[in-house]
């Protein structure tokens, strides 16, 4: 497969920038589930990641692992082991983070998360790789290395794509744990608590689930915003336009 731009391994490589803390909101519950399968790498795409995890749409999970692989193809993350992946489709009230172990074929967690205030109540709709926007962005990331912070144990990300996410550094956009994330709270609330644009996760489950994502693990964020996923490189490489193809088939314009 060729190398992809190398705007894209400059970007996976950029340098830690300083971490500002994020503010902290409201309240922290959802499960953990495990089931065996295939090595990932016996199998094509990512279709084989819905049987570990039936109620994730397959279209997003056939996506994360084209953009993976296609990232890895030009020399990022190809160490890489898990795989987490977001659907800001769904609303924030029902699970929506799925992390994978990809070498050993199982569902390591099935979990609500937080999207950014800045990006819609309890249907998350606009999205953003600008500073003070308080809005979740979308794409590919790179794990890096771990913190503590005001927000406690705290995940740093490297995004992969220029103008979409590769500011998340800067912004401190990280995964850490929250007290709002309350799947409880959110029922009598109608939404989950917001982030500054971390994808927070409940703090009982945070510190587990980052260290199996740190140093060199990924982290897909997905939303039908047709622009991102017209002009995203790592969509759009030889190996995933036949997955972009299927994922996007009968979806109209949204907003993003």
């Amino acid at each position: 497969m060729p190398a992809l731009p190398r705007f894209l391994t400059v970007a996976a490589l950029l340098l830690s920038a300083p971490i500002a803390a994020e503010a902290d909101r409201l309240p922290a519950p959802a499960t953990v589930a495990s089931a065996p399968a295939k090595p990932a790498n016996l199998q094509p795409g990512g279709r084989w990641l819905s049987r570990l995890a039936p109620a994730a749409d397959p279209k997003v999970l056939e996506l994360a692992v084209s953009a993976m692989q296609c990232a890895q193809a030009s020399g990022v993350g190809t160490d890489a082991r898990r795989l987490a992946v977001i659907d800001y489709s769904r609303p924030s009230l029902l699970p929506r983070l799925w992390v994978f172990d990809l070498a050993a074929g199982r569902l390591l967690y099935e979990e609500v998360v937080a999207h950014g205030q800045g990006s819609g109540d309890n249907m998350a709709t606009r999205f953003s790789n600008l500073d003070g926007s308080h809005q979740s962005s979308l794409g590919l990331f790179v794990t890096a290395d771990t913190y503590t912070g005001k927000n406690g144990y705290s995940l740093r990300m490297r995004g992969l794509e220029p103008g979409v996410n590769d500011a998340a550094m800067a912004r401190a956009i990280v995964m850490h744990g929250a007290p709002y994330v309350d799947p409880a709270q959110a029922q009598r609330m109608g939404r989950l608590g917001r982030s500054w644009g971390c994808p927070a996760v409940r703090s009982a489950v945070a510190r587990p689930m980052i260290d199996l994502l740190k140093d060199g693990q990924f982290v897909f964020s997905y939303y039908p915003d047709q622009a991102w996923l017209a002009r995203s490189a790592l969509l759009n490489c030889p190996a995933a336009r036949g997955t972009l193809a299927h994922a996007t088939q009968g979806r109209g314009p949204t907003s993003g």
